[in-house]
C-alpha cells in the first residue's frame, strides 16, 4: 500500500481511502468505471491530486492480483 492510500477503522468503516480525506478508493474507481475522466475527478474533488488517482488504480491492481489455483 502506498502512503497515499490508508486504512483506518475509525474512518469510512475501515475501507481504503485517499490519505487525509474521506474519499474512498472505491469511489474513485467507480467514477472512472462510469467514464468520469481524471480531469473531471480532480475538478469535482479538489482535495485529491492526480497521484492519488494513480495510487487508487495501483491499489486496485494489487488487490486483484492473486495466485490462481487450479484443481488437478
Amino acid at each position: 500500500m502506498t502512503s497515499r492510500i490508508t486504512i483506518d477503522p475509525q474512518v469510512c468503516g475501515g475501507r481504503p481511502i485517499v490519505a487525509g480525506t474521506r474519499m474512498r478508493v472505491s469511489d474513485v474507481l467507480d467514477a472512472l468505471a462510469d467514464g468520469v475522466s481524471v480531469e473531471e475527478l480532480l475538478t469535482d474533488f479538489p482535495y485529491i491530486v492526480r497521484e492519488d488517482v494513480h495510487a487508487c488504480l495501483a491499489y486496485a491492481a494489487r488487490a486483484v492480483d492473486h495466485t490462481v489455483v487450479r484443481a488437478a
